[in-house]
């Protein structure tokens, strides 16, 4: 209990944080990296073992690890990119909506108990994944001159406001979008263990101080946590990738 007059031991910042499960040459491993490499061996176990031997008439592994792969290819890849230049970038989109999903269910796993993606670091280097395809894909693809164009969207035809809209464009692209990229996976994530934190620990608060019908409804608030958090894992996830896919699509685009 913390010393705060009531004694609720109400949640903040010091819920994100762990202590090291050990330290080698002053490097500490803690439980989120360790959710972290869990959620990559998870991933690559589960298609390894669903595609490693695939047969035309697929087991019900097999059949499950195409749902997801074509979820993610057919309704968000292809209907971003089309099927022609979005069928490259398949393999980078399941990994990582699998894996951002994955990183955001430890949350309401047992004895895990913490969304990975509630770090900032991690959406961080996701989305600086992504900025790094679409980034050099865009002067790759329309050379130095017209990748500038594309990220800025010049246009000559705009006048005297057309110094403006570069500026604007160009801070907007290159330095917001893989900020807001980033933060929204983890500002959802951070906020919803948040919310669960709250109305466990007061459910048991409620519960030893006798006040029992307090403690039932925050008990029932906890589960419709747990099942809007179920939802807004998978929500985030295909987010992610969706706005992932519109960027490789915009640096694919003509500029006009």
């Amino acid at each position: 209990m913390s010393d705060n007059g009531c004694g609720f031991p109400a949640p903040g910042l010091h819920s994100f944080l762990f202590k090291p499960l050990f330290t080698v040459g002053g490097f500490e491993f803690n439980k989120v990296m360790l959710l972290a490499l869990l959620t990559t061996a998870v991933v690559v176990i589960f298609f390894s073992a669903a595609f490693g031997k695939a047969k035309v008439i697929p087991g019900k592994l097999q059949m499950v690890g195409e749902a997801g792969y074509d979820f993610v290819r057919r309704g968000i890849v292809y209907e971003t990119l089309g099927k022609r230049d979005g069928e490259k970038y398949v393999p980078l989109m399941v990994s990582l909506f699998f894996f951002i999903w994955i990183a955001n269910i430890w949350s309401v796993i047992p004895l895990a108990q913490f969304p990975v993606s509630s770090i900032i670091a991690y959406p961080a280097v996701l989305a600086a994944v992504v900025y790094l395809t679409w980034l050099p894909l865009t002067f790759k693809k329309h050379g130095f001159a017209g990748g500038f164009k594309n990220i800025t969207g010049y246009d000559a035809s705009l006048g005297a406001v057309l110094p403006l809209v570069v500026v604007i464009e160009f801070f907007s692209n290159i330095i917001v979008r893989p900020f807001t990229h980033a933060v929204r996976l983890f500002a959802n994530m951070f906020a919803g263990h948040l919310l669960l934190v709250m109305f466990t620990v007061a459910s048991w608060y409620l519960l030893n101080s006798w006040l029992v019908a307090g403690a039932a409804v925050s008990f029932v608030m906890t589960i419709v946590m747990v099942m809007f958090e179920l939802f807004v894992q998978a929500v985030q996830a295909y987010v992610f990738v969706l706005l992932a896919c519109s960027y490789v699509q915009g640096a694919l685009a003509e500029h006009h």
